[in-house]
């Protein structure tokens, strides 16, 4: 008797609600009906029936914002069923790996695969990655605490890669979990390299101060009155101050440079002009170091899209360096050819000297900032280590390269191969 009560309670809340949600229809209906009798002079049945289809009306459900949720949230289903998690771990660009709470992979996708090699469903994530860090990482995840941090890994074959791991759920309560690799090694070079940067400029800039702050002292002190070690001193300072110079002016070039990498084509270069001029510019610097410049360039037009200024910057870096470190040889060659076969059609500019040569093991290195092959020599000819890294940085604005064969006792030539277009 009691569920029946209750039954017949929970009916007559719901007729109530139902009345209640149609209040206002149900009131303009009554109004309308009484207002139709009251002119119509029609029978009282006629209302009477009309006001008891109101209300029929008024109680049907009308939950239409559910059902269009409903519709919504099927056909999203829908939609999702056809994309299996195969199709969802391919879309993502990074290497992905799906596995189970024990650890077995269940499906990798291609960037993975080809990140790792060797990755197929059914093997064990514990022997793929040994590290510590992935071992604790994996461990977490079995034991139900995932980790909230992500972890450095290293993968050392075929070439040396650095990931920054992350791991997490798939979904709730699948038991399957996910790992995502995102390669950290680009930035980590960068970052290196912006240490080592800053480490040897700093040096670079270190010495020739230490070098001037001793000379002040001195002049200020025992030298005060001698006017032979004044003039000595004071040379030396100037030459130190110039050295100083010339380094922060080839810093401020690499960062022109490198603000903008890429050079708008259009304007056309002539190459035997060019080079022409630089030749004659460095014509008392060769004197001096008793070379001679010899030429060697093919007939007809030599033009190549580019900015004048700075391949004038690229040559007179190039055969400046002959003139000062090929000198023993006597002479020094720039030649300008038609590019070989096989090569993208342009110019190549080869400038040879005839001096010491240069060691294969320097010659991978030789365009790194601050890398010297003689660091004494170097000094001595006013270099700050940064010209070739200029030439390098140039080349690329200009989509050429540049390529050096050295054998020692016998010079080196650097060849700059210029795209005709």
């Amino acid at each position: 008797m009691a569920e029946t009560s209750t039954e017949g309670d929970s009916a007559r809340q719901a007729v109530a609600a139902r009345l209640w949600r149609g209040r206002w229809l149900l009131g303009a209906g009554i109004v309308g009906v009484l207002t139709v009798y009251g002119f119509a002079g029609m029978s009282i049945y006629v209302p009477l029936l009309a006001l008891a289809a109101l209300v029929g009306a008024a109680m049907l459900p009308t939950d239409v914002e559910g059902q269009s949720s409903d519709d919504a949230a099927a056909i999203e289903a829908s939609g999702l069923q056809r994309l299996s998690g195969e199709y969802l771990a391919a879309a993502v660009a990074d290497p992905l790996i799906i596995f189970d709470r024990s650890a077995i992979i269940v499906h990798v996708n291609a960037a993975a695969f080809a990140a790792f090699g060797g990755l197929a469903p059914g093997m064990s994530l514990a022997l793929k990655f040994r590290a510590p860090e992935m071992q604790a990482l994996l461990d977490s995840i079995l034991s139900g605490e995932l980790a909230s941090d992500a972890v450095d890994y290293t993968e050392k074959l075929p070439v040396e890669r650095t990931y920054r791991v992350s791991a997490s759920s798939v979904g709730h309560a699948t038991d399957l979990y996910v790992l995502v690799f995102k390669d950290q090694s680009e930035t980590r070079r960068i970052d290196r390299m912006r240490a080592d940067f800053i480490a040897n400029a700093s040096h670079e800039l270190r010495t020739p101060l230490a070098s001037i702050a001793g000379f002040i002292e001195t002049l200020r002190g025992p030298a005060r009155n001698d006017a032979a070690a004044r003039d000595q001193f004071l040379q030396i300072m100037q030459n130190q101050t110039g050295r100083m110079a010339r380094l922060i002016d080839d810093l401020l070039s690499l960062s022109r440079l490198e603000m903008k990498p890429y050079l708008k084509p259009g304007t056309e270069v002539n190459l035997r002009q060019t080079i022409d001029s630089v030749i004659d510019s460095l014509g008392p610097l060769a004197s001096d170091n008793g070379v001679v410049i010899e030429r060697d360039f093919i007939d007809g037009p030599l033009s190549v899209p580019g900015d004048r200024d700075e391949l004038f910057q690229v040559f007179e870096n190039l055969l400046e360096n002959a003139c000062k470190y090929g000198q023993s040889g006597g002479h020094v060659t720039v030649a300008i050819a038609h590019s070989g076969a096989g090569q993208e059609p342009g110019f190549d500019v080869t400038i040879t000297d005839y001096g010491p040569g240069i060691a294969e093991e320097h010659i991978p290195r030789i365009t790194e900032r601050f890398y010297r092959v003689d660091v004494e020599n170097s000094r001595t000819q006013k270099g700050t280590g940064l010209g070739l890294s200029i030439v390098k940085h140039i080349l690329t604005r200009h989509n050429a390269r540049l390529s050096i064969k050295s054998e020692v006792g016998k010079g080196a030539a650097f060849t700059v191969h210029l795209p005709a277009r």
